[in-house]
């Protein structure tokens, strides 16, 4: 081995606290970065690639065939913007029931309205399918379900009550489509015979655009063709980009707050790494002479500072790319296997670019110190001791020494004007610390408020079930033949019951359907609320909660998959029948991946379908026993055949993960930010050791000694914390948005706005934290000085 290289591993294995110090700073940056970055390409990757290979639809179009003809609807593939289309396909909505067995389910079971899709093949210029299991449909009396739409394999056979001389058909395939273009397709001539008379006539459209990567440039392109047809003839359209938001949701939720915390990290690694190089190299201005006096050059001196930070940091990055690739696992497991291709994983070029970022980082933070290494001069470096200018300082320890408190104390106070460069640098790196803290906070608590309002109506700590067989948010309700429904409890008894019983307070009633909505594939489960249930109406983003009939509430998600807005009106379709509902509110909620529409029960009534609650919320009085309540209300509601329970909550696991990252993100930044701070306060008291001795033989006693070098820290820390907590509050106000914007969600304003005054102020305690828990080994170490050996030392 060279004398540069047993320099430069002499100073790493020597300096250990500097070498942990390097590691966990860049393990914190690269795993954070690893994991923004590599999830911003990976949870896109398997939607753009089978987009691409399947040549998807950038637009899905649904008109109304009364307002114009096919051969007018199959001009539009002209309009400007236009690069491929496909169709008119006739489209229609219908409810199958399976004829024969299929997996769990018996024969006659009634499935949910599916949208039906009369298509000659699965090839295409647009929307090209790809088969899971089967073949095509080539003459009537066949269906090719979409995939994870029905469940149903080839084989078997769906009945379809409602069609014209009740068709039995028998799957012949089941194919994906990137887009979702449909529930199924059939033969053009079979799609005619399903058609009842006096159904709506619908056709669908599909379309590949120039232009086609904004949500700007598909407003543009939906314009061109909307202009292209009588007014009102398209009733709906879906965009590629609201698929591939809800495909990728999961996984993007993360990318926002994991960049603000790769940045954070990549931030404080060059400047806790320029403080450790730096103190380095003023700790060993002596060697640094020596060195020199021997033969090394100046650029083999700034070799050897350089490469004493690259090797702990080359070993962080190795440990930060495996950690952010094992945490990206549970993330990215189900990105891909929804396309038919392999689970996603962080590509091998993000691997590649973060760790070179991270090392060429970290050499630029070394160079600046390890420069002024080279340029020193071997006499002087040899000539310059430890005791520190006694002129530095000397004005700020007058000040201090007439304040009223003990003269360790004082001496405390005075330190960080010794040495100002230092001392700027340690509150920087607190004050990185006190804005994590405060970030990682805030993210906790927008969590928690998440995870407490994603559900529709969680508000209430009771339900009611009335035994008509509604199933929780978010089941499926389906019948089987042969069965008669469960009947339902008299309603009016119910809620006699209900407010008969003491310690209710009020309380509302449910009842959900499935309906087709315009714009919208496939069906659409409709939440209908009979009462007042405003006390318990998710969070409003925009506009009103529910106050009359006619009027739905939908999530910013579902406005942008129906490519409307709040005063638009939907069209909803069931069993033949058709209603409209207007637009009144867009509100946060994750049920039903936020695609389900809230109304009230008339308008399930307008359809012909039951409009009788399945369920009743109850909110009890403050102070009510629920174990009482729920024994006495049972007793009361047995006789008329309901049964009541407890609300609990339904938690989501992604939250829960998410919550697991930010609380190891922040405890590692904050850990490296603490480590900057010891890293600093042991330089400064060996800098210092002879002056510690001084002080010790004037009879300073190791408490003092403990407490002069915490109060040296103490004032940094607290003005650092008062600074970083700004910076927090405006990073969380900033990323918090981002994170529901990258799941088609407006976060409500309560969910951002988390923090109060009384938080605030504990937070602004956070910097003095740091810094005192990142000086209490180097005070120990000073307080346990020999005062002989410190007076020796220069």
């Amino acid at each position: 081995m060279s004398a540069l290289g047993r320099v430069v591993r002499a100073g790493v294995g020597r300096r250990r606290v500097r070498t942990a110090v390097i590691i966990l700073t860049t393990l914190m940056a690269v795993t954070a970065s690893v994991l923004a970055a590599g999830l911003l390409v990976a949870a896109q990757a398997p939607f753009d690639r089978a987009f691409a290979q399947q040549r998807g639809a950038h637009l899905t179009a649904q008109f109304d065939g009364t307002k114009a003809t096919a051969a007018k609807l199959a001009a539009t593939a002209h309009a400007s913007g236009v690069a491929a289309a496909v169709g008119p396909f006739r489209t229609l909505s219908v409810r199958p029931r399976t004829a024969s067995r299929s997996g769990m389910l018996p024969a006659g079971v009634d499935l949910p309205p599916l949208t039906v899709v009369g298509r000659a093949d699965a090839a295409g210029r647009v929307d090209g399918l790809t088969f899971v299991a089967g073949t095509w449909a080539t003459r009537p009396g066949q269906i090719v379900v979409a995939y994870d739409r029905v469940p149903v394999q080839p084989g078997e056979r769906l009945t379809f009550p409602a069609a014209p001389g009740s068709p039995t058909l028998t799957v012949v395939g089941v194919a994906r489509s990137v887009t979702g273009t449909a529930d199924a397709w059939v033969t053009p001539a079979q799609a005619e015979a399903l058609t009842a008379p006096g159904s709506p006539l619908t056709f669908e459209m599909l379309y590949r655009f120039r232009h086609a990567d904004t949500d700007a440039q598909m407003a543009a392109d939906r314009a061109a063709v909307t202009t292209a047809v009588p007014r009102g003839t398209m009733t709906g359209s879906h965009s590629y980009l609201a698929v591939k938001q809800q495909e990728t949701a999961n996984a993007m939720a993360f990318v926002p707050f994991l960049a603000a915390f790769g940045v954070l990290g990549l931030l404080l690694s060059v400047l806790v790494i320029g403080i450790v190089v730096s103190g380095a190299v003023g700790a060993a201005t002596r060697r640094i002479g020596i060195l020199k006096s021997l033969g090394f050059t100046p650029a083999q001196v700034v070799r050897a500072y350089v490469g004493q930070a690259l090797i702990p940091a080359a070993v962080g990055c190795a440990l930060g790319l495996a950690l952010g690739n094992l945490l990206a696992v549970p993330v990215l497991g189900e990105v891909g296997t929804a396309f038919g291709g392999p689970a996603a994983s962080i590509p091998v070029w993000i691997d590649a670019v973060v760790s070179t970022a991270a090392l060429v980082l970290v050499a630029g933070s070394a160079l600046v110190p390890a420069s002024r290494a080279g340029r020193l001069r071997p006499v002087e470096a040899i000539s310059v001791g430890r005791i520190p200018d006694a002129g530095r300082g000397h004005l700020a320890r007058r000040l201090t020494g007439r304040l009223p408190l003990p003269r360790a104390v004082s001496l405390g106070l005075a330190n960080p004007f010794v040495r100002q460069t230092r001392s700027a640098t340690t509150a920087a790196a607190v004050a990185f610390g006190a804005a994590t803290v405060t970030f990682g906070v805030g993210l906790a608590l927008t969590l928690g408020a998440v995870q407490s309002g994603r559900m529709l109506d969680s508000a209430g700590s009771v339900v009611v079930e009335t035994g008509g067989g509604q199933a929780p948010p978010g089941a499926q309700v389906v019948h089987a033949g042969g069965e008669p429904d469960a009947p339902k409890a008299e309603l009016a008894e119910i809620a006699t019951a209900l407010r008969a019983q003491q310690g209710t307070r009020r309380f509302y009633g449910t009842a959900q359907a499935e309906v087709i909505a315009s714009g919208i594939t496939g069906a659409t489960t409709v939440v209908a609320y009979q009462g007042d249930a405003s006390w318990a109406a998710p969070q409003m983003v925009s506009g009103s909660w529910l106050d009359g009939p006619g009027q739905a509430v939908v999530t910013p998600r579902f406005l942008q998959a129906g490519g409307i807005r709040v005063g638009d009106t939907v069209t909803l379709t069931a069993q033949g029948r058709r209603t409209s509902v207007r637009i009144v509110g867009e509100a946060f909620f994750t049920q039903g991946e936020g695609m389900e529409l809230l109304t009230r029960t008339s308008t399930l009534a307008v359809l012909g379908l039951d409009a009788k609650p399945g369920r009743y919320n109850v909110e009890t009085r403050p102070g009510t026993a629920l174990a009482h309540y729920l024994t006495s209300l049972n007793a009361a509601l047995q006789p008329v055949g309901a049964v009541a329970r407890a609300n609990t909550a339904n938690t989501s696991d992604v939250i829960v993960t998410m919550d697991a990252l930010v609380g190891t993100l922040t405890l590692m930044l904050v850990a490296v930010a603490g480590l900057g701070v010891l890293n600093t306060v042991v330089l400064e008291t060996r800098d210092r050791v002879h002056e510690l001795g001084v002080f010790k033989a004037l009879g300073m006693a190791p408490r003092q000694t403990v407490t002069m070098v915490l109060t040296s820290v103490a004032g940094i820390g607290l003005v650092a914390g008062a600074a970083g907590v700004p910076a927090g509050v405006a990073l969380h106000r900033f990323v918090t948005p981002l994170m529901g914007n990258a799941v088609g969600m407006a976060l409500p304003t309560s969910d951002v706005a988390v923090y109060h005054t009384p938080q605030l102020a504990v937070l602004a305690l956070g910097g003095l934290v740091i810094a005192v828990t990142g000086a209490l080994l180097p005070a120990g170490w000073a307080a346990k000085q020999d005062t002989a050996t410190a007076l020796r030392s220069e």
